[in-house]
């Protein structure tokens, strides 16, 4: 009986842990170009979930943004998202999100969705503009402190695909990390271009990385995928 018992507790007490890991979603939808490194990219986010405690859900099903729905969730992570992905009711109840401490994460191809969407541009901080053939540039690493860029070294020699961007808001941002236009061919945003930031928005917590084409990014660049954790932990508000 006292084994039962002790056995009970113990599930009882699991069950609790487990209804008290924060949760993020994960969306992926694409109606422009579709990242290949998309399945990469959800398996490492993921794997931290795994090692980080918290819950990872997946979707590129745009019904789920509703009000009732996002409330469960401590962020949200647009993972190369293309186009116009979600329609003016679905609009409305993410904007509600973030208005009500919702966090954001914006991954690569995110700055290249929604063109019509204005508070959306407010929101990300910029749109994507174009893009030079894949290739190795030196990133500058601005902010040391903040959690996305701890144990980062001051520069990176990194291979990707390179965004410049329009309709920009960097005055309205943190910048994180910035790439050097001198070290590669194609750059467009000039001396200042940065590739990183975070921003308090509306209520909510937004991080954008412009890194993480490849699937290299999530399978074995390790520099990357702390990054991208760090981002991720700090639109949960997670220490």
């Amino acid at each position: 009986m006292k084994k039962i018992i002790l056995i009970a507790v113990a599930f009882i007490a699991l069950s609790f842990t487990y209804k008290k890991q924060p949760k993020i979603l994960v969306f992926s939808k694409t109606k422009g170009f579709h990242h290949a490194s998309i399945p990469k990219g959800i398996d490492a986010i993921t794997r931290m979930g795994k090692e980080n405690n918290f819950i990872v859900d997946t979707t590129t099903d745009a019904a789920l943004f509703t009000t009732d729905n996002l409330k469960q969730y401590k962020a949200v992570i647009f993972l190369s998202t293309t186009g116009d992905v979600l329609n003016e009711e679905q609009q409305a109840a993410f904007e509600n999100y973030i208005h009500n401490g919702g966090g954001f994460v914006g991954v690569h191809a995110a700055t290249d969705t929604e063109y019509g969407w204005p508070w959306y541009n407010r929101m990300i901080g910029a749109y994507f503009k174009s893009h030079p053939k894949q290739q190795k540039a030196t990133l500058h690493v601005v902010d040391k402190k903040f959690i996305a860029n701890k144990n980062l070294p001051d520069t990176i020699v990194h291979f990707d695909e390179w965004y410049n961007f329009k309709s920009t808001h960097f005055d309205s941002v943190n910048i994180l990390i910035t790439v050097d236009e001198k070290s590669y061919t194609g750059g467009e945003n000039g001396a200042l271009h940065p590739i990183s930031w975070y921003k308090q928005f509306e209520g909510g917590r937004i991080f954008y990385t412009a890194l993480g084409h490849t699937d290299d990014c999530y399978i074995s660049d390790y520099q990357f995928l702390n990054h991208l954790l760090g981002g991720i932990k700090y639109a949960m508000n997670k220490k």
